[in-house]
């Protein structure tokens, strides 16, 4: 069923109350750590609300609408006594941002048709554009919008109004006057059909699947209304309990029907199947209102303390809990709301749609807080290991996702990871720097922080080798241990005359004696190879001279030396 009001998701949470939040939110499925992550005070992408203004500007607060076209934040008030200068019951339209008043909606029909100062007790839902319909006591449904002078109204016959939500179509309203479910117009409060049920007086109505169900919270039990033929067409039985009275509502998204119990939340699915059930709060708190986020698939119930400190649990608080829909399961730390109890009144909550600002009232104190979503930095990418020569340019990078956008400190620790420091200046998610022999063995990480908590990235080894000081390459090495043949390994000449070669196709001075100046031998210190050893090489200056003696024949190609001997004359 489409909820009471429209509703818009938020967040919440400062990074010194995170630690008290590590246990909800590893409950809720919170991961540990991302990859390559070290984690941080609470696990990474931990979603927490917080705080960040609190409106005193609209009185006793009774009901809440962030109109999903214009953005306003409409207010249904009572007049809160101790501000005895002005009276702020009606319509009060304020500025979601800081609750500064646009204006107030003090005027509307009584049963006769004279216009006075009404209270507005329930928003009924958001008029297209602008604006919203509105019930206000005993029996009137109205409609205004910011900067009306006055509300268009109309009293419907029968008993006080208990309960009101968008009819099946745009021009009328569904409401219950205790067991007495009626389809009204909005314009002129005429019942078009209605259902008298054995008891009830508050319901909820699932549009997506045309019913409505009826909460009996004295005989502990829901009745189905086809709203097609407007009967009951099923009931389910609530668990037993002292029938304290919470509220009825459907998530849009799946059907389920919500229906806060006594001190907990009793949840069926659209058939009237129970699935399960939600705690939250202090031991004494009665869940007083939810409201449900499509995007975020969660459902957000606030909790109100009965304000009777002599009952055992009872402490003055109340609490804002968000649940995943799917398994009801905590998506968000509690969050502790300071002296919202039931005395003066139950509280409301308006969600902005996406989950990031939620706006919970307080009647008892006059006062509408906004809280606002964060979520923990999670790391996306930690930085690398690298070695490097000194003196050589070093960047590190590393990033992190999170609400707000978390900022960076880069940290260095010398013992291996046990203690770490906070580099200065190294404020960018990429921290750049010239190695130096020093930092040999040094780690690096990236800490990030936001007011959801801290996250560190997975360190990074860095290994500093000696500076590279030769020009046009490394110096050969000198001295071998056998010593190389200048040009080649020469044949002896063969008993019949035959001729060596000279200057083969060797390396100069190569451990085992090669040929220097082969066609494809090696330029002693030209080109940056180093010769392994061999004579030539430890020669020192005289390896110049037959160096390029060898090169002389390399240039000359193969050349050919004939030894001859006398020959020998037969007698």
């Amino acid at each position: 069923m489409t909820p009471r009001h429209p509703l818009t998701p938020g967040r919440a949470g400062t990074a010194s109350a995170a630690l008290a939040l590590v246990l909800a939110s590893a409950a809720a499925g919170s991961p540990v750590s991302a990859a390559g992550g070290e984690g941080g005070d609470v696990p990474q992408g931990t979603v927490v609300y917080r705080t960040t203004a609190q409106f005193t500007t609209a009185g006793r607060a009774r009901d809440l609408l962030l109109h999903p076209d214009s953005k306003k934040l409409y207010v249904g008030s009572d007049d809160l006594p101790e501000t005895t200068e002005a009276d702020e019951s009606g319509l009060n339209v304020l500025e979601p941002a800081d609750g500064k008043v646009r204006s107030t909606v003090s005027q509307a029909p009584g049963p006769t048709g004279t216009l006075g100062r009404r209270a507005v007790r329930r928003l009924v839902g958001p008029l297209p554009g602008d604006g919203a319909v509105f019930v206000y006591p005993l029996r009137g449904i109205g409609t205004a919008k910011d900067g009306d002078a006055a509300a268009a109204g109309a009293w419907v016959p029968g008993g006080p109004v208990t309960d009101a939500a968008p009819g099946p179509t745009a021009s009328t309203v569904l409401v219950a006057q205790g067991s007495v479910l009626s389809e009204v117009d909005i314009a002129t409060a005429a019942v078009k059909r209605s259902l008298t049920l054995e008891g009830g007086e508050r319901f909820a109505y699932d549009r997506a699947r045309g019913t409505v169900w009826f909460t009996d919270f004295g005989n502990r039990r829901m009745y189905r209304v086809d709203l097609a033929s407007f009967t009951v067409a099923a009931t389910a039985e609530l668990p037993a309990g002292e029938s304290l009275a919470g509220f009825t509502e459907v998530d849009p998204e799946t059907g389920a029907v919500w229906v806060g119990l006594d001190t907990s939340v009793v949840v069926h699915d659209a058939a009237g199947k129970p699935i399960g059930t939600v705690k939250g709060g202090a031991g004494a708190d009665m869940p007083r209102a939810a409201g449900f986020d499509a995007a975020t698939h969660e459902a957000f119930v606030v909790w109100q303390d009965t304000g009777d400190t002599s009952q055992p649990g009872s402490d003055g608080d109340g609490a804002l809990t968000v649940h995943r829909t799917r398994d009801l399961k905590e998506a968000a730390a509690p969050v502790v709301l300071p002296g919202n109890h039931a005395q003066s009144g139950s509280a409301a909550v308006a969600v902005q749609p996406g989950g990031s600002t939620v706006f919970v009232s307080d009647p008892a104190a006059g006062r509408i807080t906004r809280l606002e979503r964060s979520t923990s930095p999670r790391i996306t990418r930690s930085p690398e290991d690298r070695t490097v020569a000194a003196g050589a340019e070093v960047a590190l990078t590393a990033h992190a996702e999170g609400t707000p956008a978390p900022t960076v400190l880069w940290q260095v620790s010398t013992d291996a990871g046990r203690t770490w420091q906070a580099v200065p200046g190294a404020t960018s998610a990429t921290y750049s720097f010239k190695a130096a022999a020093a930092d040999n063995g040094r780690r690096y990480r990236a800490e990030f922080a936001n007011d959801a908590g801290v996250s560190r990235s997975a360190p990074a080894a860095l290994a500093v080798t000696a500076a590279d000081t030769t020009a046009g390459g490394t110096a050969p090495t000198t001295g071998g241990t056998t010593g190389g043949t200048a040009g080649g390994s020469a044949a002896p000449a063969g008993t019949d005359g035959s001729t060596a070669t000279v200057g083969g196709a060797g390396s100069a001075g190569s451990s085992g004696g090669g040929a220097a100046g082969g066609a494809s031998g090696t330029t002693v210190g030209g080109t940056g190879t180093t010769p392994a050893g061999g004579a030539l090489a430890s020669t020192g200056a005289a390896v110049t001279s037959l160096a390029g003696g060898a090169l002389a024949l390399t240039a000359a190609g193969w050349v050919l030396v004939r030894r001859t001997r006398p020959r020998r004359t037969t007698g």
